[in-house]
């Protein structure tokens, strides 16, 4: 049985470690939902702790923080 690559993050870069796409990619998506499906605020929290990481790592940069961190991170957690 071969066990598939887990999508994490890269940091500082915030890519995924296996796609290389923006994290949290696709497939990170898709197995957080699953992984969380009975504690999606759960999620919500931890999505946020990742999006300050995230925000703390470009700001480090000096880069502007992107407009769109909150999308990218935390409103596609939402419970329908």
């Amino acid at each position: 049985m071969v066990k598939s690559a887990e999508h994490l993050c890269n940091r500082p870069s915030w890519n995924c470690r296996v796609c290389g796409r923006p994290w949290p990619c696709a497939n990170a998506r898709a197995n957080m939902l699953a992984e969380f499906r009975t504690f999606p605020t759960v999620l919500a929290i931890y999505l946020s702790a990742q999006m300050y990481d995230a925000l703390g790592d470009i700001q480090a940069r000096g880069e502007p923080a992107p407009p769109d961190l909150y999308e990218r991170f935390v409103s596609w957690a939402r419970p329908d």
